[in-house]
């Protein structure tokens, strides 16, 4: 199975809006990530821009359509065009949602929980030794953003993620915005969640932008990816990153997007955290 590295340095999602401005400015960030389904198809722009990409820059390939915690094996179809696209360009990591997207053959544009039982641990397990036999490479598990809780749930997030990690050799994807996001929703306290979380299997961690609605229960945050990274997260960041050390890290903004040199800056901003651990580390 092949295990390969991003730096432990910061990168940003790229987007073709930017493309002109980052060839501008070599190397401005350590790494690249991309939409796997975004580049499903055979040629034309989006490759000819992804090829200059990758032969500078490592690139990590982010699935959001596997539904890998859905009730269905994941698509056959849609596994053979992940693995072609990892055999083109090689990406240095490749990751995906613990999430589900499709039933049957119906295809949902969104990204929605899963009841967390052993059951659904058995079925996702299975799920993730599927895809990683079919890559031939070995996937990161991303912790999502959620708005609600199942009844039916006996095991915490933590535990569950924990546990597929050890019964399928996955590394997990941690997501501070997500863990902020979702234990502001449901009222619980996010480092308590990070201080259950299973760190050693981090292999790469996600930042983004959210949104906020006031409702009389309290505050509603949406995981929109289409603001700067709020303070508090920065705040969890950096206390993560002191405890376990320094991590590939990627700032994800998709909509309402910045002009390139505003994204850059966040990119500066993890990086400056994590070259502050490097520098205490030595």
């Amino acid at each position: 199975m092949v295990m390969t590295h991003l730096p432990p340095r910061a990168g940003v999602g790229f987007k073709p809006e930017h493309f002109a401005a980052i060839r501008s400015a070599p190397h401005p960030v350590s790494f690249f990530e991309i939409h796997a389904e975004n580049y499903m198809g055979a040629g034309g722009l989006p490759h000819a821009q992804l090829t200059a990409l990758r032969a500078d820059h490592a690139i990590s390939v982010h699935g959001v359509g596997l539904s890998i915690g859905g009730a269905d094996r994941p698509d056959a179809a849609h596994l053979m065009r992940l693995r072609r696209l990892c055999t083109r360009y090689e990406p240095e990591s490749f990751s995906e949602h613990l999430a589900w997207s499709s039933h049957g053959t119906e295809y949902l544009n969104d990204l929605l929980p899963l009841p967390y039982t052993q059951e659904t641990v058995d079925r996702v397990c299975a799920h993730v030794d599927e895809v990683q036999d079919r890559l031939g490479r070995r996937m990161l598990l991303e912790n999502p953003a959620t708005y609600v809780l199942f009844a039916q749930s006996d095991i915490p997030e933590t535990q569950f993620l924990a546990e597929i990690a050890f019964r399928t050799g996955c590394g997990l994807l941690l997501d501070v915005n997500n863990v902020f996001v979702s234990c502001t929703n449901h009222r619980t306290d996010p480092r308590a969640y990070l201080d259950r979380f299973a760190m050693a299997a981090v292999g790469e961690i996600h930042l983004g932008g959210h949104d906020s609605e006031d409702l009389p229960s309290g505050p509603l945050l949406i995981d929109s990816h289409g603001a700067a990274v709020a303070d508090p997260v920065w705040t969890l960041y950096a206390e993560v990153i002191a405890r376990i050390g320094p991590r590939p890290t990627l700032v994800e903004w998709d909509s309402d997007l910045p002009a390139w040199p505003v994204l850059a800056a966040e990119a500066a901003r993890a990086d400056r955290i994590l070259t502050r651990v490097l520098a205490h580390a030595g």
